[in-house]
Formats: C-alpha cells, sequence, structure tokens
C-alpha cells in the first residue's frame, strides 16, 4: 500500500515567483565566477591560464575590441568568427588563434583602462588619461588614507585602491544609493572580492566627513562632484598638513570657482589648474602622423597643498581683479550641460553589475540618501517657484 501511494502521481509544484527566478540564476552565476576569482586580488588574479569565471577580451585584425567572462557552455560570435569558451580557457594570455571562418583573433586580459571603458555605467566616469594624472600628480601613494567623493560608476575608485594597496584605506562617498551599488559591482567585480582597504558610504559628503573623519587624518582629498568648492571647508579639516586636496571639474567656470574657494580658505598653496589631452600617432615604416582622432577635452584637475594650522599661504602679486560670485542660487546639473542617465537605465545598469558582483561584496553604507528631484525643488522653493503646479507655456 505504501508503494501505491510513493509511485502515484504527485500535484505539481507551483511555480516560483519571477524575483525568486532572478535571484536563482544570480547566485548561480556568482558561483561561476567566485571559483576562479573569490580568492584572488590583483596581480595574483591576473598571472597564468585562463579560468571559467575571468573577463578576457579578443581583438581582431581590425584592432575592434570584444569583452565579456568565460563561462561554462558559453559561446561567443562575432563578424570574424565565433568560439566556445571552452576553447579559451587553458590558453595563456597572448594568444593567437584562427577561427573557422580563418580569421585571427588575440585573446588577451583586459587592463584596467579597457574595463573601465567596457564595464556597465550608471554615471560618467573619470577617463584613463585623467585618473592617472590624479594618481601621479596628487601622489596616491601605498598605504595612504583617501577620502574620495563622487564615486559615480567607479573608474576613479579602482585607479586609488590599485595605488594605495590593501594596506591603506579609501573613504568613498556617493550621494545617489544607485550609484554607489553600481560602483561596488563594478570594483568588485575587478578585484574579484570586496577590497579591504575600501569603504563606500551613501550619503552628504560634508556629513559623512563630520560623523566618520578625524580631524586632520586623511592624506588626501579627490573630489569628483558638481559643486566641489562647497566641500572645500570640510576637505581643509579632514586633511593633515602637507596633504593633497584634488578636484575634476568639467567646465572652466567650476574650475575658477574652486580655485577661488581654495584661496579663501587661506589654508592652502597656490592651486595649480591645467588639462591633459591626448594624441595617438600611426606609426607605419616611414608613414608617421598624427592619428585623425584624438582625446581632447573631458575635464579640468585643480590640485593644492594643506598648509600647517596657524600658516598663511604665500603672499601672491595681484595684477587684476577679477569678478565675483553670485551664491544666491544652487547649481544643478544643467548649470554645465551634465548629461543625466534615467533611472530605467540605471535599475538596468544595477541589475547587470549584480550579477557579475561576487559573494564578498561591499556594503553600501546609507548615511542619508538624496532623492531625485530635491535639489530642483529646492532651487524652485528658492525662487519663490512651484515647480510641480506651474502651468505649461501656452501661445
Amino acid at each position: 500500500m505504501s508503494e501505491e501511494i510513493e509511485n502515484s502521481p504527485q500535484p505539481p509544484e507551483a511555480e516560483p515567483a519571477l524575483d525568486q527566478v532572478a535571484a536563482t540564476v544570480i547566485r548561480a552565476k556568482r558561483e561561476v565566477a567566485k571559483v576562479a576569482t573569490q580568492q584572488r586580488l590583483g596581480q595574483d588574479g591576473r598571472r597564468g591560464p585562463l579560468r571559467y569565471g575571468e573577463r578576457v577580451q579578443i581583438t581582431d585584425t581590425k584592432k575592434r575590441m570584444s569583452t565579456f567572462v568565460l563561462e561554462e557552455g558559453g559561446y561567443f560570435q562575432s563578424v570574424r568568427g565565433n568560439l566556445h569558451h571552452s576553447e579559451i580557457v587553458g590558453l595563456n594570455e597572448g594568444s593567437v588563434i584562427e577561427t573557422a571562418s580563418g580569421h585571427e583573433l588575440m585573446i588577451m586580459r583586459p587592463l584596467l583602462a579597457d574595463y573601465v571603458l567596457s564595464m556597465p555605467r550608471g554615471a560618467q566616469v573619470v577617463y584613463p588619461k585623467d585618473s592617472g594624472n590624479i594618481v601621479a600628480m596628487a601622489d596616491i601613494f601605498p598605504g595612504a588614507r583617501v577620502l574620495e567623493a563622487g564615486v559615480g560608476s567607479g573608474a576613479l575608485t579602482m585607479s586609488l585602491l590599485s595605488a594605495i594597496g590593501e594596506e591603506g584605506k579609501l573613504i568613498s562617498i556617493e550621494r545617489r544609493e544607485d550609484f554607489a551599488r553600481i560602483a561596488a559591482a563594478n570594483v568588485d567585480a575587478w578585484f574579484g572580492r570586496h577590497h579591504r582597504a575600501w569603504q563606500l558610504h551613501s550619503g552628504d559628503f560634508a556629513q559623512v566627513v563630520a560623523d566618520l573623519v578625524e580631524d586632520a587624518s586623511i592624506d588626501r582629498v579627490v573630489l569628483d562632484m558638481l559643486a566641489p568648492w562647497e566641500n572645500v571647508e570640510q576637505s581643509a579639516r579632514a586633511l593633515a598638513p602637507g596633504g593633497v586636496f584634488c578636484a575634476y571639474v568639467a567646465t572652466v567656470t567650476q574650475m575658477s570657482r574652486t580655485v577661488e574657494a581654495l584661496r579663501g580658505t587661506q589654508s592652502f598653496s597656490e592651486p595649480l589648474a591645467w588639462e591633459t589631452m591626448s594624441r595617438g600617432w600611426h606609426v607605419d615604416g616611414l608613414a608617421v602622423r598624427p592619428d585623425h582622432r584624438m582625446v581632447g577635452h573631458t575635464g579640468f584637475l585643480v590640485l593644492a597643498r594643506r598648509l600647517a594650522t596657524g600658516s598663511k599661504p604665500l603672499s601672491r602679486r595681484q595684477t587684476g581683479r577679477g569678478g565675483a560670485y553670485d551664491d544666491s542660487g544652487y547649481w544643478v546639473a544643467d548649470d554645465v550641460d551634465e548629461r543625466t542617465s534615467t533611472d530605467r537605465k540605471v535599475r538596468k545598469v544595477l541589475r547587470d553589475c549584480l550579477v557579475k558582483q561576487p559573494d564578498d561584496a561591499t556594503e553600501v553604507n546609507v548615511q542619508a540618501t538624496s532623492t531625485r528631484g530635491a535639489l530642483s525643488d529646492q532651487v524652485a522653493q528658492t525662487l519663490g517657484l512651484d515647480a510641480v503646479q506651474r502651468p505649461a507655456f501656452k501661445e
């Protein structure tokens, strides 16, 4: 009788909810990546034969690049030929293989600069030519204590973490929580796990610094935000004597205002301001010429050193009197023609990033989250306008 009950048809199980299915898929993909990358950080994860879970970059004869993660059962398709991921696993970097269509493909692990340009983005990134300048000119040294604001998608964060190593300390602050989570996923995917030198917070810069950072305890401050001059005082309080303040801004107006704010505090050396342009060259025998395209303006860098407490900057010869800034209003993204991502795009990018994030993920510490549109409402209130109920313009 018991055998008949066991062999009798059982009612079908209820189908799991869609969110449970998505969570299961994400966990399964993380397990694949975890096998190869969980225990490796830095160079240990970038040597030896290629393994499942690692990111690879394929380049064809026309220098077109494709980046993807090696997965069991994976398949790569392109106009130059197709490959099973299993054909790549076990090869050494720099291997050149021929596809069934007769085209040659070169296989490498992507460099950090390649990864930054191909990773999912929620916000605009600091490009490699500028992040390299920041690391070198601000002297981001191994073991340094660095305070970063404006994490965005995590591009500059990865360069800073690579420079300070695991013995340093990087405190990163991002106003938007969704951007912070995208940055955490991108950084964790690059290093293979949470970088133990990194603390990530979501909230207002001034509030986080006041709550968590002791006076004169930071070696370097790096700001990538809309109005860095608003946080010069907090940066001066956090920096140790001789520490470096570095701001990345997009426009001449932002650069000028940041420089004047640094001078106004009487706590910094004379600021330096510059931009970097990168132009490649075509070299083929005696045919040598500049490339037709170049990476021109991306942003300005402003750098200054923290003076000792009680000291004043050297006297500066003034050849003229510049104009004064009006502090009555607030700065918004439209003031600098900043491109913003839609909520729909940010949600999609966040889903893509979470799939690649290892289990040992970076925690986003939410201090105070600014909601979308809060700054615009504040501007409208200051001007005495009700932006929500304002009637539409009629001709």
